[in-house]
């Protein structure tokens, strides 16, 4: 996680589409000195949740598949949790390691009964083949074993995610340098956390060295709140509802710019109150913030990152 806070760090020392506001940060930061507004994890019952490996194996099938959704309008995270929770309660080996490598996109349509392609469908199969795969090869078909594998590491298990499945190496290059951000594979260990509250296969010792999840929600929250300014050719890009190419300089920068204006939030509530914050706390609250106002506009990027 060093290399994702450095990098972010470096990009946002170069950044030209995309502003780190301090008086925002400020602002932010005096507005919850009292405490973060406690957002619980499991979003009104919408994740499978049983107190063993199931739950293990159903989140990492989640994160895998946890990514861009806005090209259907109708669709959303919540679509996706509630779906494969039901496709799990109906059929508990629906998520097998041999199962996964087998998908096809409209069966996975059918797993989620969504009426028509999801955006990106073949990608979302390949990385349930890659997912299956690589569980069967190195875990023993189980997502426990990998999470059993990391020694209570949050920051390990990370680490093993991105080595052994490379749909969750999320990183680009900006100006030349490498830049890490890993939005899915810290997710997943932030998931864990949540849903064992700190317990069993949520029990992290490093569970502080996570960093925000960089998508899509989150700097356009950030950026209401006058934390982060962009660009006119940017605002003007993402007002009319226009991609941006994933990898360009403008996406690298509002999600490396996301991950530094979270650290310095953490940071000065630290200086400030002498409160220890969670980076997970803080995602936490501003995507609940985010998918409350639909009206929100974000940037636009076909990923399967975030």
């Amino acid at each position: 996680m060093d290399a994702v806070r450095a990098s972010s760090a470096w990009v946002a020392s170069l950044s030209s589409h995309v502003t780190l506001v301090d008086s925002g940060i400020e602002k932010v930061v005096e507005s919850i000195q009292n405490s973060i507004p406690k957002v619980e994890w499991d979003f009104e019952g919408i994740h499978y949740f049983d107190e063993g490996p199931l739950t293990v194996q159903y989140l990492f099938v989640l994160d895998a598949l946890n990514f861009c959704f806005w090209p259907d309008k109708d669709l959303s995270y919540d679509h996706l949790a509630s779906g494969l929770k039901e496709a799990l309660q109906n059929d508990k080996s629906v998520f097998d390691a041999d199962r996964l490598q087998k998908y096809t996109g409209p069966e996975l349509r059918k797993l989620l009964k969504w009426p028509r392609p999801l955006p990106l469908e073949d990608e979302r199969v390949r990385l349930l083949h890659e997912v299956g795969l690589e569980l069967e090869r190195n875990f023993d078909g189980k997502a426990s074993n990998l999470v059993d594998s990391c020694g209570k590491s949050a920051v390990e298990l990370v680490t093993l995610v991105t080595r052994h499945f490379p749909g969750f190496r999320d990183h680009s290059v900006y100006k030349g340098h490498q830049v890490f951000l890993y939005k899915r594979a810290q997710i997943f260990a932030a998931d864990l956390w949540g849903a064992f509250k700190g317990k069993a296969y949520g029990e992290f010792n490093d569970i502080g060295e996570i960093t925000i999840f960089a998508d899509y929600i989150v700097p356009a929250v950030l950026r209401q709140l006058g934390v982060l300014k962009y660009s006119s050719s940017l605002a003007g890009t993402i007002e009319t509802n226009g991609e941006i190419s994933s990898g360009s300089e403008e996406e690298v920068e509002l999600r490396a710019c996301t991950i530094c204006a979270v650290e310095k939030m953490r940071e000065q509530i630290l200086k400030k109150f002498g409160k220890q914050v969670l980076s997970v706390e803080l995602d936490l609250w501003l995507w609940s913030i985010g998918v409350q106002c639909p009206s929100l506009q974000h940037h636009r990027t076909l990923s399967i990152y975030y």
